[in-house]
């Protein structure tokens, strides 16, 4: 048993000898350490159910406790009724000799089973670099998933990277204006578009690589090219601060791998869907939409 283990089991057997009922101990480190190793309000609980004052509760108590077995070598009462507790130092420092003697696996346990977990995390849009937000996130993430790792889950980090929709396709156009201010000095960013410096540097490595397109005709290389660039920015930074990923996802797979269209013919059939047509002038557009309870 652990310190702590040891003192609260002490406590409810005191408790119970002094005629107390339905007792749960709580054992804590004091705020201050010159009070002690550990400190209880047992007492102060006691007060109403046994008629007495806490501190000469406190002092029942320890006088009815093995301190020796509890480890304990000073108890003392404290304020109101707080008992505050100093261990002996053999029982202090015994829990070093498990640290030392397991560097790596101390406090490792395997309540997990080994069972499968996936952590997805950061997964910052390749629309720009990295800010704090997703530094936040990347500690958090990664903490979280060396937690379970510790504790015996089989753990995948994965980065989910959304690289469709109408965001990337503002970055697209964002670079595509950035080549052809280099070609001809006129400058149209489209609206919802990015104006940071780092579109004109994507821009400035896309004609270095792609000669044949220095007026930015070629749409979806520009925006293959500039997803990939921002990507790779965003591994460095993340490699830099110590986080890695198993699992790079990309959205664009969910598309290309026809999942999407399969899901959609699954909630079809299983009648989780229903089908709404609105007219736009001459236009007429059908919309599959899911039920929601």
């Amino acid at each position: 048993m652990t310190p702590d283990e040891l003192l609260r089991s002490e406590l409810l057997a005191s408790a119970q000898r002094m005629g107390a009922t339905d007792v749960t101990p709580i054992v804590e480190r004091p705020r201050d350490p010159a009070f002690g190793d550990w400190t209880t309000n047992l007492a102060m609980g006691l007060a109403r159910q046994l008629r007495r004052k806490p501190a000469e509760i406190a002092r029942e108590l320890i006088a009815s406790m093995d301190l020796t077995k509890a480890g304990v070598a000073e108890a003392t009462v404290a304020g109101a009724g707080f008992i505050n507790f100093r261990l002996q130092p053999s029982v202090a420092f015994a829990g070093l000799e498990e640290i030392l003697t397991r560097p790596t696996a101390f406090g490792h346990t395997n309540s997990g089973g080994g069972a499968r977990f996936n952590v997805e995390f950061v997964s910052a849009n390749p629309t720009g670099p990295l800010h704090v937000g997703h530094g936040r996130q990347a500690a958090l993430g990664d903490a979280i998933a060396s937690l379970l790792e510790a504790t015996g889950w089989s753990v995948a980090r994965e980065f989910y990277y959304n690289d469709g929709g109408v965001q990337i396709m503002n970055l697209a156009l964002s670079v595509q204006a950035r080549v052809c201010e280099l070609a001809t000095g006129t400058l149209a960013i489209p609206e919802g578009g990015y104006h940071g410096e780092y579109i004109r540097d994507i821009a400035e490595r896309y004609v270095a690589t792609h000669p044949g397109d220095a007026h930015g005709d070629d749409l979806d290389a520009i925006r293959r090219f500039a997803v990939a660039e921002l990507r790779k920015e965003q591994d460095l930074d993340l490699q830099a601060f110590g986080v890695r990923f198993d699992t790079y996802f990309l959205e664009s797979s969910l598309y290309v791998d026809g999942m999407v269209d399969e899901t959609v013919k699954m909630l079809q059939s299983a009648g989780h869907t229903f089908e709404r047509t609105a007219r736009s002038g001459s236009a007429r557009r059908t919309t599959v939409t899911t039920r929601t309870a």
